[in-house]
């Protein structure tokens, strides 16, 4: 199993991510922003958390149009598997990859503290790990976490089952609570909450381990 993580400017997430994915099992590759393409044989692609270029304009719009996120859309639109943390997740929006887009903070402050997830779906490889309605503790760090969706969209996104996480009391006025969704095919997460900070004993929690586990599960070859 081989994850690719791609790294900006203000990333710094990136070696937290590796190291999660790492201790699930997985061979990783660090990509750099500049880079034109991904590793051949890469299953899964990880973009961080952080401030990607400082966070100028507007979070993961500048990121979005850096050279290796085509390789990322591409990937994506092939049926590659993405993982797009806080930072990550905003890419994710801004390149189009994932519907809707990530605002300021209802009060307009930074957070940074453990807020409880409801897992909505256990349908799809990043969430097999979890029961329905499970309820499972997971760091946000934050400053425009407030994810927004047109009523058209968050109308499809409940019909597919798209939601992965929910807030179980909403930090940062997030449209419908949503902490996560997936991609209609359910292969690319986008969540503000970080999994890989939850993913070590040492950090104080490590409900976040099962996404990663879940993950190697799906993509190990048979």
């Amino acid at each position: 199993m081989h994850a690719a993580i791609i790294v900006f400017p203000g990333s710094n997430c990136d070696r937290d991510l590796a190291v999660a994915f790492e201790s699930a099992g997985f061979r990783v590759s660090m990509v750099w922003h500049k880079d034109t393409g991904l590793p051949e044989d890469v299953d899964i692609v990880g973009v961080p958390g952080g401030f990607s270029f400082g966070d100028y304009l507007r979070c993961g719009a500048i990121a979005a149009q850096s050279p290796i996120c085509r390789a990322v859309i591409a990937h994506a639109s092939r049926g590659g598997y993405v993982l797009g943390v806080c930072n990550g997740f905003q890419v994710l929006t801004e390149t189009g990859i994932l519907p809707g887009a990530l605002l300021r903070n209802a009060r307009l402050k930074y957070i940074c503290k453990t807020v409880g997830l409801r897992v909505e779906t256990p349908d799809s490889a990043f969430t097999a790990g979890y029961g329905r309605g499970e309820v499972i503790d997971i760091p946000i760090a934050h400053h425009d976490g407030n994810y927004f969706a047109d009523a058209d969209t968050l109308a499809q996104l409940r019909a597919e089952d798209r939601i992965a996480f929910t807030y179980t009391d909403n930090p940062n006025g997030s449209t419908g609570d949503i902490a996560g969704i997936l991609s209609a095919n359910r292969r690319v997460l986008g969540m503000m909450p970080h999994p890989e900070r939850a993913a070590d004993a040492a950090h104080g929690g490590t409900e976040g381990a099962a996404l990663f586990r879940a993950l190697a599960g799906v993509l190990t070859p048979a």
